[in-house]
């Protein structure tokens, strides 16, 4: 019996599951005998990645870039807003193409080291000095130039999520995700951690910041990273799928997300929790801002060390929870955590300088949830269909986690301005703990009967 309830008449043709095989238990698209090869690969794959990413991330390091170019926080706002639009549009776009590609890691492949382009531009820029004006000070396009690199790479990293979505939903059964997820934050967050404490210090003492270099760093990951998927093998898709306009793909993906029954929950869940994003740039401003003149640069590493090592705990406990009793389980728990990102920063910013300057690391725990609710969100996305619709639904997914953050964090960002952060935060924390309490409503996808 069909999972999937067929359209209206002016929709798109019906997406149906395949009778003899429950949602996510496709066969598995690796070539016999390469599935603990392949699996190694993709670990390998987040392992590099990951050590790429921990020196851009949205929380700490490129807002207190954009801080020191001159930005704000509306300018700041624009990092989520990129993201947003980045991890969305081109995704539902390129769905198709990707799932008519035979082989799926030549796209994942691409992505990934297309990923570095843009930081390997930043890097050149800053080591070439042409940022600075004639009396030393930044140059006023700098911060447009980085804004356009950073919009680069979120269009190609949301071809990559999807891409990597994709080829773990091929060569990797259901109940081996989270573990394969669990096995790359388990080796990729202590390789990060300690690249951070080993080169971050050093970088940061340097006259103009060390930014050529902390740009470098993710360009010669993400070029790792890539590279590892030329030993991954897997067997040649044969889909196919009518063209249609690009407008008709975004009202496919939209009707799919809030008219079919077994999305409808997960996108709910993930249109609320998308909050979380708004804030994501604004929390290093309001420590050192907590900090007042007591403000060590060197906090930035004690941040992004706090922030990755929470990562890592929170991996080792979703990742077997979302194996052994499946990811809604594991979505509920991440989500929780993550709610308490901007409780604890309310909290430690009304205590004052004494308190809050000195305690803000612990806002960097909760924040750990955030990068792990993503993955198990759309994880359970890839439970809920077959493998020949595993593009079009995360794509769903993704204009849900997306849209409401590119028309909130631009005002996220003037509010702030206007009010302060702590009444924003606080409308942040009320809709993220609407998204987890509509976690709880979620069906179990593994007890459905076929």
């Amino acid at each position: 019996m069909s999972r999937v309830v067929p359209p209206p008449p002016t929709a798109p043709a019906p997406i149906g599951q395949s009778p003899s095989a429950p949602a996510g238990s496709d066969e598995h698209g690796g070539v016999p005998g390469s599935e603990s090869r392949n699996f190694f690969l993709l670990v390998a794959h987040q392992v590099f990645f990951r050590v790429g990413w921990v020196f851009k991330t949205e929380s700490i390091v490129m807002p207190y870039f954009l801080d020191v170019i001159g930005g704000g926080p509306v300018l700041r706002s624009w990092l989520m807003v990129l993201n947003r639009i980045g991890a969305s549009v081109p995704p539902t776009l390129y769905a198709r193409r990707l799932k008519l590609m035979r082989q799926k890691r030549w796209s994942l492949m691409a992505t990934t080291i297309g990923s570095g382009v843009p930081f390997a531009a930043m890097s050149v820029l800053w080591a070439s000095g042409a940022w600075r004006e004639a009396d030393g000070g930044v140059a006023w396009w700098t911060k447009w130039y980085f804004l356009a690199m950073y919009a680069w790479f979120f269009v190609v990293t949301g071809l990559n999520q999807l891409s990597i979505q994709t080829v773990q939903g091929k060569l990797v059964r259901a109940e081996r995700r989270g573990r394969l997820f669990t096995t790359g934050v388990l080796f990729g967050c202590p390789l990060a951690i300690l690249a951070v404490v080993m080169l971050m210090p050093r970088w940061l003492a340097l006259p103009d910041g060390g930014f050529a270099w902390i740009f470098a760093a993710p360009g010669v990951a993400f070029l790792l990273s890539g590279l590892m998927m030329l030993g991954v093998r897997e067997t040649d898709d044969d889909f196919t799928e009518v063209h249609e306009a690009g407008w008709r793909r975004f009202r496919r993906a939209a009707w799919l997300a809030f008219e079919e029954p077994k999305l409808r929950g997960v996108a709910i869940a993930a249109a609320l929790y998308s909050s979380a994003f708004a804030l994501f740039p604004h929390y290093a401003t309001l420590a050192r801002e907590a900090a007042g003149a007591g403000f060590d640069i060197q906090s930035l590493v004690t941040w992004t060390v706090t922030q990755h090592s929470a990562v890592a705990v929170v991996s080792l406990l979703a990742g077997p929870i979302a194996d052994r009793f499946g990811a809604r389980h594991a979505v509920q728990m991440t989500m929780l955590g993550a709610a308490l990102a901007p409780i604890t920063a309310i909290v430690l910013a009304t205590t004052g300088d004494a308190g809050g300057g000195q305690l803000f690391w612990l806002v960097f725990l909760p924040l750990g949830f955030t990068p792990v609710t993503n993955k198990m969100l759309l994880n359970y996305t890839l439970e809920l269909v077959d493998r020949e619709h595993h593009t079009l639904y995360t794509s769903a997914v993704g204009l849900c986690l997306a849209v409401p953050v590119i028309g909130g964090s631009l005002l996220a960002g003037v509010l702030i301005g206007w009010l302060g952060v702590v009444p924003v935060f606080t409308m942040g924390a009320v809709v993220m703990l609407l998204a987890f309490a509509q976690t709880l409503r979620l069906a179990e996808p593994r007890r459905q009967s076929v």
